[in-house]
């Protein structure tokens, strides 16, 4: 019985490892972080999303220090995902059809550098992968984008009431990004394909 129950550990315990092997991480500023979980938690091999704070100089900086640009930080979102179900240009795809990459240090009604985009990457593939579309948006708008590529730092998770806030306080989600014209600046930039949230090209 022991070496039965032994082995249905180690068993669990190597699958385990595998299922961590499996998953990477992407993080991404694109303005308010409430708005970037969704199109990114519809994907097929996204495992989570994590709202919460990057880039900055501050140790655990709350919401109030971040919003009132005192930290340096900016809202991202950290994505936990397997690279055998979507790979990361798929992931990039997804976020530069969800931002406005011509304006620096600002998201639609949003303004400060705590609401920059930017693509926080892990390693030098993710860094040569990021900088290939950047050019390909470059060439396809026509014009510069100013959105950053930058290395990764600390990412800081925000408060719980700010995780999955979409789903928690939906009719409050959906005044906001109403009021602050994410939508109908999307569409302006990327013309009928920004309906498609999360489309990789």
């Amino acid at each position: 019985m022991r070496t039965i129950v032994a082995s249905l550990l180690f068993l669990a315990a190597v699958v385990g490892v595998a299922d961590a092997q499996e998953r990477a991480r992407a993080i991404f500023a694109g303005g308010c972080f409430w708005c970037m979980e969704p199109p990114f938690d519809k994907l097929d091999g996204v495992v989570s999303t994590t709202s919460g704070y990057t880039g900055g100089r501050t140790t655990a900086p709350t919401y109030e220090q971040v919003s009132a640009g005192q930290t340096g930080h900016a809202e991202a979102v950290e994505i936990v995902y397997d690279p055998g179900k979507v790979t990361y240009t798929q992931l990039l795809g997804v976020f530069w059809r969800n931002i406005d990459p011509l304006t620096a240090n600002a998201q639609f009604c949003d303004t400060g550098s705590q609401y920059r985009a930017a693509i926080f990457v892990q390693d030098e593939t993710q860094r040569r992968l990021a900088e290939e579309s950047k050019r390909a948006v470059a060439q396809r708008l026509g014009k510069p984008i100013v959105t950053e590529v930058v290395s990764a730092s600390k990412f800081w998770p925000a408060e719980d009431y700010h995780q999955d806030f979409y789903k928690k306080n939906p009719i409050r989600y959906n005044l906001y990004r109403a009021g602050c014209g994410r939508d109908q600046r999307l569409e302006a930039i990327w013309g009928p394909a920004a309906k498609d949230r999360t489309g990789a090209r």
